[in-house]
């Protein structure tokens, strides 16, 4: 039988125009929008530039062989071509909200995307999960935006993986309420890479693609050790934390290393928390990975529950087309069941999202406890 394949990780095209549209004129000027100046992409506002993508080289994004970047029907066929059952498409324009710094406009560009991405998907919650953007230039606009996309149903909603120049960092308790009321919610936190920087961009010099995508890794590996060092998740149990398109396998060695400094710095420790910071990693933490097997060898440090097969369609570093053959190498020499396996490709998201699906086969001993 196949198995149940939910891919943690994948992108939507919003039409160019949704924001500009959708914004009153008072605050068009910060409607971000793609234009295009030759070879280049650029990713704007009137005020500022905020990304720019040389074309050249990234034919397929563009979606000359992706049907379903921004075609749901496409997407479905692209799906069922890779082997892919279920899936948690985030924004491509709604990245980059995090680089409006009205508080107004970035609140309104949030709801108009939340708008979009509740009517573009719900005929078809069989197959996708909703994920929401949040507001964060003011923290009574993200309660108020978490209380409203709750009550359309969805079961994710983004946060920056980087705090934006001015809004706390997540060792900070002006974050204790959101994480509060998305845990009795139900909505689970999701940081994707990349988001909240002032530029993904860092390096120019040599091996600078590389360097500049393994770089994003630290996202992730700055804003858990905030969120479980500061207390935020101990002092928050119910708040689930998802971690995308950073990779998995730096999970095991931050959980390893603060409980080794938790320890050893006691006296310097501030504040204490109520169990170990990889405790705490195992109960709250969730990461997608598509490549990397470290993290499948070290889930014992994480748990399995801890790690999500993810194919980060339509992009170049994804694994579409070739999805199967990528799962088919992933557990190659690693003592793992097939109970593990089938949890880690698709049954931990499923559970983690709240998503049912026909495929989702639970074992009955689970079904038991």
């Amino acid at each position: 039988m196949k198995p149940f394949i939910f891919s943690a990780d994948s992108h939507v095209r919003e039409p160019n125009s949704l924001f500009l549209d959708g914004l009153p004129a008072s605050l068009k000027r910060h409607a971000v929008r793609v234009v295009k100046e030759e070879d280049t992409m650029i990713t704007r506002t009137d005020d500022k530039v905020i990304f720019r993508l040389r074309l050249a080289k990234n034919p397929d994004f563009g979606g000359t062989t992706r049907l379903g970047i921004h075609n749901l029907e496409g997407r479905l066929v692209d799906m069922e071509k890779d082997g892919i059952d279920a899936e948690i498409a985030f924004p491509s324009l709604g990245l980059w909200l995090y680089a409006i710094d009205d508080a107004e406009a970035e609140l309104a560009q949030c709801e108009i995307y939340n708008n979009w991405n509740n009517e573009y998907f719900s005929g078809r919650l069989d197959t996708f999960v909703r994920c929401g953007v949040l507001p964060v230039r003011d923290l009574n606009g993200t309660l108020v935006e978490l209380k409203r996309i709750a009550k359309l149903g969805f079961t994710a909603a983004m946060l920056p993986s980087i705090t934006p120049v001015g809004i706390p960092k997540y060792n900070d308790v002006a974050w204790d309420p959101v994480f509060n009321l998305a845990g009795e919610l139900g909505i689970v936190l999701v940081l994707h890479t990349g988001t909240g920087a002032e530029t993904v961009i860092g390096e120019r010099g040599p091996g600078a693609a590389v360097i500049n995508y393994s770089t994003q890794m630290s996202d992730g590996i700055t804003a858990i050790m905030y969120m479980v060092a500061g207390g935020l998740l101990d002092r928050n149990p119910k708040a689930k934390v998802a971690v995308i398109e950073c990779g998995a396998s730096w999970l095991a060695a931050i959980a390893e290393r603060m409980d080794e400094v938790y320890i050893a710095h006691d006296i310097f420790v501030r504040p204490k928390l109520s169990m170990m910071p990889s405790e705490i990693i195992r109960r709250q933490v969730t990461c997608s990975f598509q490549h990397d097997r470290a993290c499948i060898i070290s889930r014992a440090v994480t748990g399995t529950q801890s790690i999500m097969f993810a194919s980060d369609y339509p992009h170049a570093e994804g694994t579409f087309p070739h999805t199967q053959d990528v799962i088919g190498k992933l557990f190659e020499g690693i003592d793992i069941t097939d109970d593990e396996k089938l949890d880690i490709l698709g049954r931990n998201a499923a559970r983690l999202f709240k998503f049912e699906h026909p495929l989702m086969v639970v074992p009955a001993e689970r079904v038991a406890a």
